[in-house]
């Protein structure tokens, strides 16, 4: 029997050094070629003048007192100070924390105490996100943290000047006592027991992961790419920021936060070659009403990734944005992200009906979620995977760590796959009840958790149902406490300001009891198939995916 086992091949040889390393490499080599273009901050740098601003913000945290090791927390959406944090962090051997722009009180709070967070760099507010009075609500009850820089004020200029006194050749000392395998960011993911963990990545996991995927799409220096994606997640800040600074190609941050109009103008504007998005968001370009007015004469390819991609979007994204090599890859946060892509030069069918096949120096492979044996070419399975590229394990939770990754390495996802006869991998469904929402992934039992703390609710289950947009959104099932009078609209009020706004039930339904197993198990799966059934979305769920 041929089995779903396969291994990439072993060229081009992994990058052994730090990000820092690497940064310096790539300014010393493209000095005076773009690097990074922040249209709505007005910001446009050379490789050389990047470099300079990062070894700015190095030398303002060395001054603060960071030390190897420490958390310093970036709370924010798509800033140009973003991306200067995560290289200067990553040149002084701290670790980042990307605390998600959506969180609110709980979430940053955990989050905060969680990872030991010193410093936190965030904004005073962005649209309806009051970042400080946030902060100063949870201030209190996080010991840990010592500074908070905003940096739409005074206190990033104040970080920066006190840099002066930090020479470079401190700043470059330090850089050289760094190795690749230190841990440099973590990043949260939903958690099955209602609280996030740590995804815990080294400069070896995300440089190398950035730099492959980057080679997938056939990208170099004279690539710009457009990154709409949020830099809190691995899609943003290693599949677009390192990306391009392993390559050379620009950096493009097209808007803070995703508006299709303000994409496609930077696409347009600045001749972007690439563009990314989750599914959602290609959508959502696609159905502007302007959409021919556009010109997209310059864009070659791109990555959709995040969530399970329609192929009729796929084929849409070729058709009509002249995309005729984007890419399509699959992964997760405890895989730097990505594990598998479709190649520039794979075939259309390939590209817009499979997930690619693995990268270099990664194996996978497909076994049979009970026995944990692999299981035939094109028979269903649990999508294991094992490489440079599995995270360090989450942040100070050994127990949660060897549930995911096996005392062989091989980190399993949860997710049902299949493999073909050629290596191609297709994504088929979940065995963990994890929802993905526009790319967000979402675990129910964190907002089951939370809705439990609501005084007329006596129980509550989560659970995703398709939807054209997003992919998946949330609905939950509500029991409430006797003689409980509480309407959807009651439920969406007390969720909002407490858990992120993609966390919130699009869907409400009040019931007296859940369909259960012999055993007393919800069958959240009947919850599903009724659901869909009684809000007309059989259509939707037909939906084709790769």
């Amino acid at each position: 029997m041929n089995r779903a086992l396969d291994r990439g091949p072993q060229t081009p040889p992994l990058l052994e050094e730090t990000i820092g390393a690497n940064l310096e490499a790539t300014a010393a080599r493209h000095a005076d070629r773009e690097a990074f273009v922040v249209p709505h901050q007005s910001i446009r740098q050379t490789w050389r003048e990047f470099n300079a601003c990062v070894n700015e913000v190095a030398k303002g945290l060395l001054a603060a007192g960071i030390q190897v090791g420490d958390r310093v927390g970036m709370w924010s959406p798509n800033y140009a100070e973003w991306t200067y944090t995560q290289f200067a962090t990553a040149k002084i051997g701290a670790i980042q924390v990307n605390v998600n722009p959506a969180y609110r009180t709980a979430e940053l709070e955990y989050a905060l105490n969680q990872s030991g967070c010193r410093l936190l760099v965030t904004r005073t507010e962005y649209l309806t996100s009051r970042y400080r009075e946030m902060v100063e609500k949870v201030r209190p009850n996080t010991p840990n943290l010592e500074r908070v820089v905003y940096f739409d004020t005074p206190d990033w200029a104040e970080l920066i000047a006190s840099g002066q006194s930090i020479s470079d050749n401190t700043l470059a000392e330090r850089g050289a006592s760094l190795s690749n395998t230190d841990p440099i960011n973590i990043q949260y993911t939903s958690g099955t027991t209602g609280f996030p963990k740590g995804a815990t990545l080294s400069h070896r996991n995300i440089l190398n992961d950035a730099r492959l995927v980057a080679e997938a799409c056939g990208c170099t220096e004279i690539d710009r790419v457009c990154i709409p994606v949020p830099f809190y997640h691995c899609f943003g800040m290693v599949m677009g920021n390192l990306a391009c600074s392993t390559t050379g190609a620009t950096m493009v941050i097209p808007c803070p936060t995703f508006d299709a109009s303000a994409v496609l103008e930077a696409v347009q504007n600045e001749r972007c070659t690439s563009l990314y998005g989750v599914p959602t968001m290609f959508i959502a370009e696609l159905g502007l009403p302007n959409i021919g007015d556009y010109d997209f004469g310059s864009l070659r390819t791109g990555i959709m990734a995040g969530s399970p991609c329609p192929v009729e979007v796929m084929r849409k994204v070729i058709d009509v944005m002249n995309m005729s090599e984007v890419t399509i890859a699959y992964g997760m946060t405890e895989t730097s992200p990505v594990s598998t892509q479709t190649s520039a030069d794979d075939s259309v069918e390939h590209r817009v009906s499979t997930v690619g096949r693995v990268l270099p120096h990664v194996e996978a492979k497909i076994v049979h979620p009970e026995t944990g044996e692999t299981v035939a070419r094109g028979e269903e399975g649990e999508y294991c995977t094992r490489g440079f590229h599995v995270m360090l394990g989450y942040w100070e939770d050994p127990e949660k760590t060897a549930q995911s990754i096996d005392e062989l390495g091989w980190m399993h996802s949860g997710d049902l796959a299949t493999m073909d006869e050629a290596g191609y991998v297709n994504i088929v469904g979940r065995l963990k009840d994890m929802i993905i929402r526009g790319g967000e992934n979402i675990y129910p039992r964190e907002i089951e958790e939370f809705l439990y703390t609501h005084p007329d609710i006596s129980d509550a289950q989560v659970i995703g149902v398709p939807d054209e947009r997003f992919g998946e959104v949330i609905m939950a099932w509500i029991q409430l406490e006797t003689g409980a009078s509480v309407s959807e609209d009651d439920i969406k009020n007390f969720c909002r300001g407490k858990i992120a706004h993609f966390k919130i039930p699009q869907y409400i339904r009040f019931v007296s009891e859940f369909p259960m197993t012999v055993t007393g198990k919800v069958r959240k799966i009947e919850m599903r198939e009724q659901s869909i059934a009684e809000l007309g979305l059989e259509s939707v769920a037909q939906t084709r995916t790769a």
